[in-house]
């Protein structure tokens, strides 16, 4: 289970094999009245289908903005730019997969990781980069802009490797702590 606890957005994933053998993330989250999920981002190799358990889902796919209430369902394709949102008064409870897994177990753990380390609810440089650098070749976040991304994100990561941010395995989003979801 994955708690944002700055959103109060909760997940819960896990990885099985469809009629195909392909691995998918399987995902059950819920997020409370009004709050925002992710910001705009792109998963570049798998993509998203949702149905809404309860509640309203709020969502930009692209350039299109979607509601999708109760016992409906949203698809976000590869490689499109998408956010979602509850955009109800009640808690949103949705379930979905992720076709195929990939890393997005992973990548969710480090960044719910580096999220809830800071009591601010501002994440550290360091670490958030690290995160979004590692994983840069299956999911990318909009802001900064990728070109930006390109140059400062290895100068951080250079940073924080002389300060000693990366030791061990303590620190949060360490790539040993996102060991991914469990397959059932």
């Amino acid at each position: 289970m994955l708690e944002n606890r700055r959103t109060g957005e909760i997940l819960r994933v896990r990885r099985v094999r469809d009629a195909q053998g392909q691995t998918i993330l399987g995902v059950e989250g819920s997020l409370p009245p009004q709050a925002s999920g992710p910001p705009p981002h792109v998963h570049l190799h798998l993509r998203e289908e949702v149905s809404v358990k309860a509640g309203t889902l709020g969502a930009q796919v692209g350039k299109e903005k979607i509601v999708v209430p109760a016992g409906g369902t949203a698809v976000f394709p590869a490689g499109v730019i998408h956010a979602w949102w509850n955009a109800g008064d009640n808690l949103l409870e949705l379930n979905g997969r992720a076709i195929p897994a990939g890393d997005l177990d992973r990548y969710l753990q480090a960044l719910f990781a580096v999220l809830n380390a800071s009591p601010s609810g501002r994440p550290s440089m360091f670490y958030l980069a690290h995160v979004l650098w590692r994983h840069r070749r299956s999911q990318l976040v909009t802001l900064p802009p990728k070109a930006i991304q390109c140059i400062a994100f290895p100068l951080i990561l250079l940073v924080g490797r002389v300060l000693g941010k990366y030791r061990g395995d303590g620190w949060p989003g360490s790539p040993a702590s996102c060991r991914g979801a469990p397959e059932v």
